[in-house]
């Protein structure tokens, strides 16, 4: 950065942007094609254009901010209040599908029969797989802040043993969740209580996925040398993320799994 007279990074032209918005658009219509038509082709072309982009967007934001030292304090500083805003996004994306659980539930329709859980529901009990999930992401909290303050003491070893750990907690908690949707009683076409049950804790699902990416990534750079004691926020930013998650699953868990059923 030698040659610029700020502190600033002025980003250069990045296709990423164009091929992830061509990939989002692809799979929300491909998505829909496989719910309509049985059609997965544009689903999964938007799925590889997907993945592609956020493996190259990826690596060059590593590049600027590891090798090329564009991740100054006021860039960094930025970042922060990036992933600040984005994570109360989040939060609002999430009070939607409360609000549409608490609503329904509160007051059920007649057609629900007045009832919460609706008459023919059988939920699911609030003491096996849940209380086994919510244990192994209170468990993958305690991990990502061991590796987190590993890396800030220059703990090289520790850190790379707590975001092992944390990562292969969150793929648990996913190989539960699926053992669980394969054996529900119910299917997200159960009239209200399958479609609030199955889109509140499916996203939550899908944010624990992306969440474990976000870690492993941070793995493959520590495990390079990326990060140092003072310069690390690509891990505090996957460590963030990853509280909040474990945050989304308790209100989950009380509300929908035990109030809820």
């Amino acid at each position: 950065m030698t040659h610029q007279a700020h502190s600033f990074h002025m980003v250069d032209p990045s296709p990423w942007p164009l091929t992830g918005a061509m990939a989002a658009l692809l799979m929300t219509s491909g998505l829909a094609m496989w719910f309509h038509q049985n059609s997965t082709i544009l689903m999964n072309m938007g799925l590889i254009i997907m993945v592609l982009t956020t493996y190259q967007w990826w690596r060059d934001v590593v590049r600027e901010g590891t090798f090329q030292g564009h991740h100054s304090k006021p860039v960094q500083s930025g970042l922060r209040y990036g992933m600040i805003l984005f994570i109360t996004s989040e939060v609002f994306f999430f009070i939607g599908f409360f609000w549409a659980f608490y609503h329904s539930s509160l007051a059920p329709a007649p057609e629900l029969g007045g009832l919460w859980p609706p008459y023919g529901i059988i939920p699911l009990s609030p003491f096996d797989v849940p209380l086994l999930n919510t244990a192994v992401l209170l468990a993958s909290g305690v991990t990502v802040t061991w590796a987190h303050h590993s890396i800030m003491g220059g703990e090289r070893k520790e850190a790379l043993q707590g975001l092992t750990l944390t990562i292969l907690l969150g793929l648990y908690f996913t190989m539960l969740q699926a053992m669980e949707y394969i054996e529900a009683p119910f299917t997200i076409a159960d009239a209200t209580y399958g479609s609030t049950f199955f889109v509140a804790t499916g996203f939550h699902g899908l944010h624990v996925i992306i969440g474990t990416s976000f870690l492993a990534v941070c793995l493959m750079r520590q495990v390079n040398y990326h990060f140092t004691t003072h310069h690390h926020f690509g891990f505090e930013a996957a460590a963030w993320y990853w509280h909040f998650v474990d945050v989304v699953w308790l209100f989950l868990y009380v509300s929908i799994y035990w109030w809820g059923s």
